[in-house]
């Protein structure tokens, strides 16, 4: 049993006899794709059209992503079953992320479905597909032809009420939930999403008859400022929830309403050892700054929080506005700086870099951003007194020499640009090629020396005999 024995049948096309064998190397490597591609193959060969989906549909189980098995697939079925020919498509332009297409391709599945379970499983990926492209109105058309098939999953509901919800219309999105329920698909998942809702439309009445979920429970009594109740629920919890994010949010909401800010902040941050990068941290700690009246800290959160959810423009805008209380916040200025060169406005972030110098005289960072930005509009001269300041507190930067042998190069001081041409050479960053090149360059620009020297005395001479006429 070898894979060289196989080989030589198929070369032969002595077909079942490599198809037996590949099935036998199967048995020790049954999850190999090239053994499974080979064995796929000749089985299309052979006319076994089923054995050999099943060994495309394994390959596909191992790499979701192979586009060839998708391909073969639909060769297989092109003229055979539209359904599957259409479905495997659509499959293909999925993994090529071309969704249009394959929207388009499941439509046409679910012309050619051989059943309504089928056409219910095309339904819903077809479902998905416009959710995902945008397409809210004709994917809640598809969720509810399925929910009114009556053989529905869970899924189809709840991606339903999540486009309402994302819609704003929690009214639709608590009515889908509640089908749900009344069709029965009362889960706990169900439900709890069902309450959520609920909290979020200020129904907290009816989220606390809906969910048992202690969670709910709590954050209703919260919500409803039931106070004494809630602080009961909290010290009951307490020890089995203590490491439960979402119980340390509500146990800081449930200070926060009370005004104990201390007590809110220390639960904020031990939510926030469990997701340092969570924009309700900020959120929470802008909300509380506020309530103190601490503007600088209120705008500084507002802007993290925003930044952390992809609103630049809105997160700047907070920054701006907390710079106007500390314009002597280095930090500050430097993430001012940094999120203005983020959204390609270098103009603007060279004007935070440079109060950031002057704020901090030797800030690396800063010196090297306005050194390459001078640079790249052509002012050589501010280019290089920021390198040269940089190159005071870093003189061993390759980055820094170069910058600087080429400022000086572009401003015509060519011993200097030599000089550290020579510095950058031996610095050990360059490659054999470039340190050729340098080689050359040095070479060139100790002839200019020679040539600006010479000029330099005929220059003298000149004014001195001038000098020597007008003195007569």
């Amino acid at each position: 049993m070898s894979i060289e024995l196989a080989e030589q049948f198929e070369e032969q096309e002595e077909y079942e006899k490599a198809y037996d064998e590949y099935k036998k190397l199967l048995t020790s490597r049954p999850k190999s794709v090239e053994l499974l591609q080979r064995v796929a193959h000749v089985a299309t060969i052979l006319g076994k059209t089923e054995e050999a989906e099943v060994y495309f549909t394994k390959i596909l189980e191992q790499e979701p992503t192979n586009e060839l098995a998708y391909e073969q697939l639909m060769d297989m079925f092109i003229g055979s079953d539209k359904y599957k020919y259409y479905t495997y498509r659509g499959n293909l332009h999925l993994v090529q992320q071309k969704f249009e297409h394959a929207a388009g391709d499941f439509k046409k599945a679910l012309d050619k479905a051989p059943d309504g379970a089928r056409a219910n499983m095309t339904r819903f990926v077809l479902a998905g597909i416009y959710a995902n492209i945008g397409k809210d109105n004709n994917a809640i058309d598809e969720y509810l032809r399925i929910i009114d098939s009556h053989d529905a999953p869970d899924a189809a509901y709840l991606n339903l009420s999540k486009i309402y919800e994302e819609q704003g219309v929690l009214s639709s999105a608590a009515e889908i939930l509640e089908r749900a329920i009344k069709d029965g698909h009362e889960t706990q998942l169900i439900k709890d999403n069902l309450a959520n809702i609920y909290l979020k439309n200020n129904q907290t009445d009816m989220a606390a008859k809906t969910s048992s979920d202690r969670m709910v429970q709590l954050r209703c009594l919260i919500e409803e400022e039931n106070f004494d109740e809630a602080k009961k629920q909290i010290d009951q919890m307490h020890s089995d929830y203590k490491k439960n994010p979402k119980y340390l949010t509500l146990v800081a909401q449930f200070y926060y309403a009370q005004k104990d800010f201390d007590k809110a902040f220390e639960y904020v941050d031990e939510f926030a050892k469990f997701d340092k990068n969570s924009p309700l941290i900020y959120q929470m700690r802008a909300l509380i700054y506020e309530e103190k009246g601490l503007e600088f800290e209120e705008h500084y959160n507002w802007a993290k929080y925003n930044y952390i959810r992809g609103e630049k423009d809105v997160a700047l805008n907070e920054y701006m506005q907390a710079y106007n209380f500390k314009k002597d916040d280095s930090a500050l200025v430097y993430t001012i700086a940094e999120l203005l060169d983020e959204m390609k406005d270098r103009t603007h972030a060279c004007e935070f870099y440079e109060v950031l110098v002057n704020l901090e005289p030797k800030n690396k960072k800063a010196l090297e951003r306005l050194g390459k930005f001078r640079e790249s509009i052509g002012d050589y001269k501010m280019a290089v007194e920021y390198f040269e300041r940089l190159y005071e507190t870093d003189k061993r930067n390759s980055s820094v020499l170069k910058s600087l042998a080429y400022g000086y190069e572009k401003t015509k001081q060519p011993d200097k640009a030599a000089e550290f041409y020579e510095k950058y050479l031996y610095s050990g960053a360059l490659s054999e090629e470039e340190s050729v090149s340098i080689k050359k360059k040095i070479e060139k620009l100790s002839a200019k020396k020679k040539d600006y020297s010479d000029a330099s005395d005929e220059d003298g001479g000149l004014i001195g005999w001038v000098m020597k006429f007008f003195n007569k």
